[in-house]
Formats: structure tokens, sequence, C-alpha cells
């Protein structure tokens, strides 16, 4: 089974604009915070606005307190003016493509024009945009209701933003026959355009398509209608739940699977679909497949394989730094690394709930059995450390305990005026802080130990780590971005946006793999050196794939990325071989 994404599925800029908008409304304006109306037509969204008590004002009282926005599917102008008379902060979050059509309906009813909305009467924005055509808007929703209308001296045709496209060239072609003096203006938005285009190309080319989104979305309905009338079996469904009481034999039995979304359908709950779908490809393989599925979720979930990854990449550095004694420092990372990635996620796993919901039921099912394991291999790496000396032990218990305060208030509340009372609250430094870690235990703590000093090759193998960790990391906060932007973590791929968080990536790695070329060529380095930037130029074509949409966001994804350490470490091992020989 091949499950392909459609490349426009998810929030389009109206809706993330708005709930970006919404979840920023309590740090800047005066609470309680209120929309008007349900912010977008997903419940998944509305339940956790709730959660964070932002509420839906169905009426507009007389006298009110606190802010209001305004939905993203707009609101007529009466309704706004009534918000303002009530004192309420009105903040206008109202899609910007359905703000434009508002403009040429209001320019357009001063000037005595007949307004003509296609569109589904009783949506929100068809009724905002009726209350700016004052009494001379009329709604239609299909070629019947517009052929009855009267004939109008001055009309205006518009359409509701999601509308299906086919209908509104069919009322162009009708407009153009039979009255050619009608302004038309084609309102429906561009990423509606491509989301409807797009659904048409992707159900001819796969056995069924999955459409995500809420019920009572009409864009979300729509992409369907387009899907079903393609001939192959289709499923509207708001979340993966819906799978486990659905005949999914077809989708079993499916090659290839679609999955779309609304424009109000947040990235998360595809996630979670995707993620239902690939449990069901694996239950149809044979046993080996299902085991093989199976040990890679539960290497990823107790974190046991990235713990390895870091084991290969101190084996790797201290192969580059020419030391032969590795093995305990093998051990030390495996057991720092382990620690850190348990506790860390037991005590700041608010993300998860979006960004990883099988971790997060993983960690609730197996808190106690977790909190042993992450102490008993913390308390293991300290031990060892202490074997080795008391350098080595003072330093691992020192980042054992800076990393265990990230997500700790390390500044009490009654210091005022104060903006980040935990690490994590400061911007990026979850991203920062793990590579610096990763690069201190793989590369540093090896040379300090055995030698007392850090050499320049030292310091450029812990940036040569901490560079490839980095990357890591980032990638990992690019998959994530919208659950981490609804808890607040503020990482670095929020900060400079997916573009330009993955151009810096692909920059980083071709700075890796050019220093190792030169610094090998030049034999500063071992030709090991020439060997490991396989690592960079592996995580290249990974970035690569995830662009181009050939890997999604999955185990497998997930998988390849924290494999690209076990390279490190098996290069590392050819090398040694076939040097000794």
């Amino acid at each position: 089974m091949k499950i392909i994404i459609a490349k426009t599925s998810g929030f389009c800029m109206g809706v993330r604009r708005a709930v970006e908008m919404v979840l920023d409304a309590p740090d800047q304006y005066t609470e309680p915070i209120f929309t008007y109306g349900p912010l977008i037509h997903n419940p998944q969204v509305l339940n956790l606005l709730q959660s964070k008590d932002i509420n839906v004002l169905h009426e507009i009282p007389n006298r009110g307190s606190g802010t209001v926005l305004i939905r993203a599917h707009g609101v007529p102008p009466t309704a706004k003016q009534k918000l303002k008379e009530a004192e309420f902060n009105v903040i206008d979050a109202t899609c910007p493509r359905v703000i434009k059509v508002q403009t040429i309906i209001r320019k357009h009813a001063k000037k005595d024009y007949a307004a003509i909305i296609i569109g589904d009467k009783d949506h929100p924005e068809v009724i905002g945009l009726l209350g700016y055509a004052q009494d001379k808007g009329y709604v239609v929703g299909g070629m019947k209701e517009l052929e009855a209308l009267p004939a109008f001296d001055n009309a205006i045709i518009v359409s509701q933003t999601t509308q299906n496209a086919q209908l509104l060239k069919s009322v162009m072609s009708w407009a153009a026959k039979n009255h050619s003096h009608y302004k038309i203006y084609n309102t429906i938005c561009d990423s509606t355009a491509r989301r409807q285009a797009e659904v048409q190309r992707l159900a001819e080319a796969v056995d069924a398509v999955i459409v995500v989104g809420g019920h009572n979305s009409g864009n979300t309905r729509r992409l369907a209608e387009i899907a079903r009338r393609t001939g192959k079996p289709t499923y509207h469904i708001e979340s993966e739940s819906e799978l486990a009481s659905m005949d999914t034999s077809v989708l079993a039995a499916a090659r290839h699977i679609g999955i779309t979304a609304g424009a109000s359908t947040p990235n998360w709950i595809i996630k979670k679909v995707y993620r239902a779908l690939e449990t069901l490809q694996v239950k149809r393989k044979q046993s080996w497949r299902r085991l093989w599925f199976g040990l890679q979720q539960a290497l990823l979930l107790t974190n046991i394989y990235v713990s390895l990854g870091a084991g290969c990449l101190t084996y790797a550095s201290a192969k580059l730094q020419g030391f032969s004694q590795f093995f305990p420092y093998v051990l030390i990372s495996m057991l720092y690394v382990q620690s850190m990635h348990i506790l860390n996620h037991l005590t700041g796993n608010q993300a998860d709930q979006y960004n990883d919901p099988e971790r997060a039921k993983f960690y609730q099912k197996y808190r106690l059995q977790l909190i042993v394991l992450a102490l008993a291999a913390g308390g293991a790496g300290l031990v060892i450390a202490y074997t080795l000396g008391l350098f080595p032990f003072l330093l691992l218990l020192i980042m054992s305990l800076l990393g265990l305060s990230y997500n700790l208030r390390v500044v009490p509340k009654s210091f005022v005026g104060i903006r980040y009372r935990r690490i994590r609250d400061i911007p990026g430094s979850k991203t920062l802080l793990i590579a610096i870690a990763w690069g201190t235990v793989t590369a540093v703590l090896p040379p300090l130990s055995l030698t007392g000093k850090a050499t320049w090759i030292t310091e450029t193998i812990f940036l040569w780590t901490s560079g490839i960790v980095f990357v890591r990391t980032a990638f990992f906060d690019i998959l994530d971005m919208q659950g981490d932007r609804i808890v607040g973590k503020d990482t670095f791929a929020l900060l400079l946006g997916e573009k330009r968080s993955m151009r810096l990536l692909k920059n980083m790695l071709i700075v890796l793999i050019a220093a190792f070329i030169l610094l090998s060529s030049f034999q500063l380095i071992s030709y090991l050196g020439l060997v490991l930037i396989g690592c960079p130029i592996f995580f290249l074509l990974l970035l690569s794939a995830y662009e181009r949409g050939v890997l999604l966001p999955s185990i497998k994804l997930e998988f390849l990325v924290e494999t690209n350490f076990i390279l490190a470490g098996v290069a590392a091992l050819v090398w040694s071989v076939f040097e000794l020989h």
C-alpha cells in the first residue's frame, strides 16, 4: 500500500492566520478571550481553544468585557459594530480573501448594484457577505436558483471563497449568454481552486480517497464530492477514530490511498490518519514485516534507537580523534541520551499530544516504568563516569542537572517582569541545547577525560557532531510546527518558518560535507572523514525526499533520520577493520 497526501491539504493561509491570532491573543489582549461564532469549522481545534479558556460568543450582550476575535469566515458589519458598542476589544481575524469579497460587494452596493452571491445560504461567510450587500444581496446555491432570479439593471456576481470552481464556471457561461452586462468576479480562493483540482487528480490516480475535516465544513464536503464523482471509494472523516468503526476492507485491499483535507484541518489530525493507515498497511502484510514495524516503533518510543545512535556517533568521533579507548564513553553517551530524552518527554510532553499521539499514549501508559528506566540509565552513566575519574563524573553530572532543569521553572513567580522562567521558554533553546549536549558527550568528554585537554581537532569534531544533531532536531521541529505552536514552544522552525529553516539545514549539511572533505584532503584528520560525509549526504537525501513528498511524516521517516547516526558508527567500524588489514 502506498499512501499519498495532497500537497494542499490542511490549513489554508486564512485559517492558519486566524488560529495563530487567537493563540497569541491571551498574551496580547485583555482577557477573557472570545471568538464571535466558531473560529473555523473543525471540532478538534475548537476543543483545543476551549481547553485554553478561549470560548465561543454566540450572542452579543448589551455590555461585555475582554477581547472578541472575529471568526475567519467574517461577520456582517452590523455585528462588528454591536461588539464595539458592547465595549469589547474587537480583533478582526477574517481571512484576507474574504475581506476582498466584502470590499467588492460594499463598493458596488454604494452604486446601487445587486450582489449575486454563489454559495451556501447558511454558511457564516455568506451571511457575512450579505451584510455588506445591504438589502440588495441574493444567495444562489445552484443554476436553478440563479435562473429564477429577476433581471437586474446592474449586478455583480461573486462567489463564496470555498465554492465549487465548476459551478462558478457554469455561472460565468450563463451570465455571458443571458446577462453580459453583469460584472463577474472570480472570488474563489486560490488555495480552494488548487485543492479541488488536486483532489480530482489524486482520486484518478489512487484506489481510494480519504478526506479529513469537519463534517460541517463546506470546503471539505466539496472535496469529498469531487472525489466521489470519479467513482473511487471516498471516506469523509473528522479524525482517525472514525476508521475504527468503518469497514476498512476496501482500504486494506487498496494499493494506493490518497489523503486530502479541508482548509480548517490541522496537520496533527492528518498525521494521525496517516499513522492509522500505516498501521492498517502493516497488519495486512507478512508476519516478518509486522514484527519489523513493531520493533521500529518500540525502539523509537523507548528512545533506545536514538541512544544507540549516540553511542555510534561517540565511536565515530573517538576514531576520528585517534582514540582506541572508546567503550566506556560509548556507554556513557548512550545512557545519558537515553535518560535525558525519556525525562524530557515525561516532563514536557504537551506537544506530543499533537505531534506524536502514539508517544503521548505510550508515556501515559508506561509512565512509572519509563521513570525507572530513565533514572537507572542516568545513574548507570554517572557510575561509569565516576570510575573514569572525578572530572568526567562532574561534567556528566552538570549536564544531567541542566537537562533535568530544562522543563522546570527556575525563576520563581515572585520575580515579576521576567519573561523567561524556564530554559525551555527561551526561543530556539531546545534545538541548540540538544546539539551542544550531544556534541559534548560524544566528541568532547572522551579527550578531556583521557588527555585532560581539547585540541582544535576536538573542537572541529564537536562542531561536526553538534551540527548534524542540530539538523536532526531542527528537522523534527519542522515536522512538529503546528503542535509546538499550539503549546507555545518557540522552536527555530517557528522563528524562521519552514522554507527558511529547510534552507538553513541544507546549507549546514553542505558546510559539514565541505569541511570534512577539506580536512581529510589536507590530512588534518584521517581519511575516515571522507567516509563520514556519507552521513550528511544521506540527510540531504532525506530532506529532499521529504520536500518532494516521497517521504511523509511517519515511523519510517523518523527511523531513517535516527539511522543516520547508526551509519556513522558502522562506517567507522568498517574503516577500522580495513585499516587493520
